[in-house]
């Protein structure tokens, strides 16, 4: 989805207008721009095309500062993604010193929205088929592990460790509580509830770990117009549990809590996935009790972000409708 740039000077549409008139060879004023859906993050979408070749269009990915393109998260997880034959958009040009990156377009069209009209006209096959692929796509990334570590990505230097499942639980409990309820609770309120967080950070910290998405949901995948899917957002990879990717894109940003037979039937999918690439053998009982130990933890992590967008950056509108499904798919786990 995208909505109409603005003209009131903003310094980063300008940076990004100069930018594409440098790229197309055009002047600034034959660029067209648009802005794209905010995601929660702190960079900025961009659509931009020669006015005169709107079929032609590309994506910038606008930082709040320079970047140099050595150090960029996401340049660097790209490279590991495409060397290892995942469907990422290509980087086509940097500029470090402007905060921008040029890279493919892959429309507006995700994962959920093909989802969702693919159900309202009755084709459940169509549905199941590209979850599956999704979920393929899963297995695709753990399959990566060892190309992570060989390549010394910046993914195989971070985890989903005690310090960062912590953290973001942590996080869940200012914002929900804080930006969100705005509750006072007492000392010996706070001091319970954040034992209990812990001990779930502790448990999951030490599970085996995989190279994972780190927010694979179906809006970070996208339908590209041959019909594939494309994996996007990904600059935040790290090393996991083998559910982490899972959870989000079964259990997240639903309007209501995922059907429990429904989970359990795509999880005996995931377990397949896996074995046709040649991934080690997880028990059946072991993920489930995995996948709901993670499923608290990410729908927290989650909760948070929903709570901040909406009682902090004023994007309840986006976020807001997600927190009461998350509250009773946690409580359900």
């Amino acid at each position: 989805m995208t909505t109409p740039a603005n003209n009131s000077g903003d310094l980063g549409e300008k940076r990004v207008r100069n930018f594409a008139a440098r790229h197309f060879g055009i002047s600034p004023e034959e660029v067209n721009i648009a802005g794209l859906t905010p995601d929660a993050s702190t960079r900025k979408y961009y659509r931009i095309a020669n006015r005169s070749r709107t079929e032609e269009s590309y994506i910038v990915s606008l930082y709040p500062a320079p970047f140099n393109p050595h150090d960029n998260t996401f340049i660097n997880v790209t490279d590991l993604l495409r060397q290892a034959h995942l469907p990422v958009p290509q980087i086509l040009a940097v500029a470090g010193t402007e905060g921008i990156i040029l890279q493919e377009d892959l429309g507006d069209y995700s994962l959920a929205k093909w989802t969702s009209e693919a159900l309202a006209r009755g084709d459940q096959a169509g549905a199941d088929e590209m979850l599956r692929q999704a979920i393929e796509l899963i297995a695709r990334i753990q399959a990566a592990t060892q190309l992570a570590n060989d390549l010394g990505s910046v993914a195989s230097k971070l985890a989903f460790d005690e310090d960062k499942l912590g953290w973001e639980l942590n996080f869940f409990f200012d914002h929900f509580f804080g930006s969100y309820l705005k509750l006072h609770l007492t000392s010996a309120q706070e001091f319970a509830i954040k034992a209990d967080l812990q001990a779930v950070a502790i448990e999951l910290a030490n599970r085996p770990r995989v190279l994972t998405h780190r927010d694979y949901h179906a809006m970070n995948l996208m339908v590209d117009r041959f019909g594939r899917l494309r994996v996007i957002d990904h600059q935040d990879a790290r090393m996991g549990p083998a559910t982490y990717d899972l959870v989000p894109l079964l259990v997240e940003r639903r309007l209501q809590p995922a059907d429990e037979a429904w989970v359990e039937d795509w999880q005996l999918c995931f377990l397949r996935e896996r074995a046709k690439l040649g991934l080690p053998k997880i028990d059946l009982v072991d993920l489930r009790y995995e996948f709901n130990l993670m499923t608290i933890q990410r729908l927290l992590k989650a909760i948070g972000t929903f709570s901040y967008q909406t009682g902090v950056a004023g994007r309840g509108e986006y976020y807001e409708k997600y927190i009461n499904p998350a509250i009773a798919t946690v409580l359900r786990a």
